[in-house]
Parts: C-alpha cells; sequence; structure tokens
C-alpha cells in the first residue's frame, strides 16, 4: 500500500475492535497490499528515527524483531533512491538464510527484487543493487563505494572493528550515505565507540517487546530459565554489561594488534575431566601463545574444541606444527599419564610438558590478570569467546556457565612464556619429556 502509508499508520492506531470492523469491510486486493505496508505493522521502535545521523543501532533482544526492520529500512531506502547498498552478515550462510531471504519476503511477489548467491548480489527493477558481504572478511570492501548499508548482529563479528573501519571509507556514494546495525549487543570496544559517536541514534528493545508474535511457551521457557541472569540480560533485554564486580580483567585491559617476530610459542591445553567424546558438551581449551621479540606476549589463536581424546590430541599437535611451537603445556590433573599419551599418539616427538594445578583458578589467573594490567599481553583478532570468559573471571571464581576452560588454557601458555623457567631450563625440560608412544 505504497501510496496509502498515512491511511494505514492511522488504522493500526485505533482500537482493536474499531481496526477488525474497518479490516472487514476491505477487499482482497487492499487486504494484500496491507499486508506488505510496513507503517502498518511495525511498531514505533521498529521504523527509522528521524533527523541527521549517519548509523542507526537497533541493540534488542532475540525475537525483537530486528531483521525484519533492517529489511523494511532497506526496502525504504531503495524506495526512496538508494542504489548501491551493502548488506554484512557475519557467515555466508547467514547471508543467505537469513537477510537476503527476509528482504525478499517483505516484498508483494509481483514487486520483489531479484537474488542471486555467488556472489550475493539482490538486484531491483530501479536499477539499485545490494551487495552481499561476510563481516568475518572485511577485506571484501576495499574498493566499492555504497550510499546504504546495513550490518546484522555485528556485535558477533570476529573482526568487528576491522569490518567497520573498511566499511566507513566504502559509505561515500550519493548525498546522504547511512547505514544500520541491528544486533543483540556485546560490550566489545568498537559498539561502544560507536554508541558514543554523535553520529548515532540508538534505539533498545528486549524480547518481550514482540510478545504478541512470539510463541508463549518460549517466553515462558526463557523467562524462567534467563531472566536475572547475565546472559538473559544480554540476549533478552539487550543491556551492554559492564565488567563483573570483582573482574581480573576489563575490556579496557585487552588490546589488540599484529604479532611480531616471536622468540617462542607454545600450545596450552586444558583437558576436560570427562571421558570425552565427540557429543560431549566439555570442551577442551587449546590456547597458542607467543612471546615476542619485545618481550611482550602475544595470543595468537583460540582452537578450543569439544572433541573426544584423540580428537583434541591430533588438534592440539596440529597447532604445534602449525604454528612451529616449541613447547605443548598440557595440565595433567585430570590423568596425567592419558593426557600425554594422548598427544604422543598424534605425534610421538612432540616437546611435552605436564604442569598441574595446586592452587585454584582465580588464583592461578590473577598474575596473568597482572600481565595485561600492565599491558605486555596484546591479542590477535577473533578471540571474543576467550575474552569473554576472561571477563567473568572473578577474585572469587568464574561468574560464567560450565567451566572456563579458555581461560585456563590461556593462563597455562602465558605462565610458560611470561612467568616460567629460564630458557636453558626450559630446554632441559622439553628434553626429558620426549618420550616414545
Amino acid at each position: 500500500m505504497q501510496g496509502c502509508s498515512s491511511k494505514a499508520a492511522s488504522l493500526a492506531s485505533l482500537p482493536e475492535d474499531q481496526r477488525k470492523a474497518i479490516l472487514a469491510e476491505l477487499t482482497s486486493e487492499q487486504l494484500r497490499d496491507l499486508a506488505h505496508d510496513w507503517l502498518f505493522w511495525a511498531r514505533p521502535e521498529q521504523l527509522e528515527p528521524e533527523g541527521d545521523w549517519a548509523a542507526w543501532a537497533i541493540l534488542a533482544g532475540r525475537g525483537f524483531g530486528k531483521t525484519e526492520a533492517g529489511a523494511q529500512w532497506v526496502r525504504k531506502r531503495e524506495a526512496a533512491g538508494a542504489r548501491s547498498i551493502a548488506l554484512v552478515a557475519e557467515t555466508y550462510k547467514d547471508l543467505v538464510e537469513v537477510m537476503v531471504p527476509r528482504l525478499l519476503a517483505i516484498y508483494p511477489p509481483d514487486e520483489a527484487p531479484e537474488a542471486r548467491y555467488r556472489p550475493v548480489r539482490v538486484n531491483w527493477p530501479s536499477g539499485a543493487v545490494a551487495y552481499g558481504y561476510v563481516g568475518n572478511e572485511p577485506s571484501q570492501l576495499r574498493g566499492p563505494e555504497f550510499d546504504t548499508a546495513w550490518v546484522d548482529e555485528f556485535a558477533k563479528y570476529r573482526y568487528a572493528r576491522e569490518l567497520w573501519d573498511m566499511l566507513q571509507f566504502t559509505m561515500r556514494s550519493g548525498t546522504d550515505p547511512r547505514t544500520l546495525i541491528t544486533t543483540t549487543p556485546r560490550p566489545i570496544p568498537v559498539l561502544k565507540e560507536i554508541l558514543a559517536d554523535r553520529e548515532t541514534v540508538v534505539t533498545r528493545g528486549s524480547t518481550f517487546d514482540n510478545a504478541a508474535n512470539l510463541d508463549p511457551g518460549f517466553l515462558q521457557r526463557v523467562r524462567s530459565r534467563y531472566e536475572g541472569t547475565r546472559l538473559g540480560r544480554q540476549e533478552l533485554f539487550a543491556e551492554i554489561l559492564d565488567d563483573v564486580p570483582g573482574a581480573l580483567w576489563t575490556y579496557e585491559m585487552i588490546s589488540h594488534g599484529d604479532t611480531p617476530e616471536l622468540t617462542r610459542i607454545v600450545v596450552a591445553v586444558d583437558p576436560s575431566g570427562a571421558g570425552g567424546s565427540e557429543d560431549s558438551a566439555d570442551e577442551i581449551g587449546i590456547v597458542v601463545a607467543g612471546k615476542g621479540v619485545d618481550g611482550r606476549a602475544y595470543v595468537i589463536e583460540d582452537a578450543t574444541c569439544v572433541m573426544s581424546p584423540a580428537g583434541w590430541g591430533r588438534r592440539a599437535v596440529e597447532r604445534y606444527h602449525d604454528h612451529k611451537a616449541d613447547l605443548i603445556v598440557a595440565e595433567r590433573n585430570f590423568g596425567g599419564a592419558m593426557v600425554e599419551s594422548v598427544i604422543r599418539v598424534a605425534d610421538r616427538n612432540a616437546n611435552v610438558q605436564l604442569v598441574t594445578a595446586s592452587r585454584g583458578k582465580a588464583v592461578r589467573a590473577a598474575p596473568i590478570a597482572a600481565l595485561y594490567e600492565q599491558g605486555k599481553v596484546t591479542h590477535a583478532p577473533g578471540l571474543s569467546k576467550l575474552e569473554d570468559q576472561m571477563l567473568q573471571m572473578t577474585t572469587t571464581g568464574y561468574m560464567g556457565e560450565g567451566s572456563p576452560d579458555r581461560v585456563d588454557a590461556l593462563v597455562w601458555a602465558l605462565t610458560e612464556l611470561m612467568l616460567g623457567r629460564a630458557p636453558s631450563m626450559g630446554m632441559l625440560v622439553k628434553k626429558s619429556n620426549r618420550g616414545s608412544a
């Protein structure tokens, strides 16, 4: 109902009984048009805010209707003259199964744009084109230029800052380039910076704002299980959670940057206590870190996995060879002989050192957190899951769900690199730990 949006908006504001009476008098064609009129169906917080802004951020819980709002905004921009549009999702799967299908579905069948998928392109009769991009590959954005960009679930991106920086250089087409971010928030620094920008407008909402369109059973389950928890505050109510009281790490303590030449590299393994199968819910913490020529520590990769002993043994050894590491450090607490034998089945000549956790996790982690506070540790991009665990490690223990396997592996790696033995002693240990399978 492109020509009747104001009437539709007025109709939507009427009491339910009056609205039903008017709807009953509409023809089938009018009802079809109304079904695709966003102003009639949208809640006020799903509509584009007025004013002169460069970025609009919708921070909302799951089920709020963020994807619908994003697709409808793109439709409005195209109708107003946008011709070069960027669609950015975390993964290719999200792009072709969430963003593009939602965009096509909001049009009447005879008005919908056409899509193709390798590469992702959406073409309108007007000549407008939307180009699809994967958020975890920011280099794809070198070269093009856009007047409109929709970035979905931005807070989940492995390279969120790099993606955002590259996107800014592309927003130079037309006279009024604008970007929409739709995401359930996480307290990543780049998102905080975007929200603090004077040219950003922010809309906040919860899962329960869209209760009329969600299954009551689903709402009851998530409310009873997650309301009042940190996960619920983030995923349902879209709060950007500040640091946990007593946390050993804060976001401000975690710096990111390039990795220089390294003098040592270690792979640290924190095995779970379970016997382990491919279907087990227990994670095996595997973290790769190195010491640079500048004396600083560099966390290179989080290879944490859910695998059987044979699987995680292979994975640890693969990382050992891929990074040309000089040592695998593994916690011995859960069957020291088993841990070493699992690794040696994958490589009988790997340098393996077993370590014993004689103190609690928080006590072991405190000296490593101090290294971060002193600015002696740098992270490579893409370690968000590890960083999330770090932020929930407090002086009294871990506040997250499950076990902090990633943090435990990190602590073992950095303890070896920054707080361990002298290099000569380390060589002696490595030689003594060579053994036959």
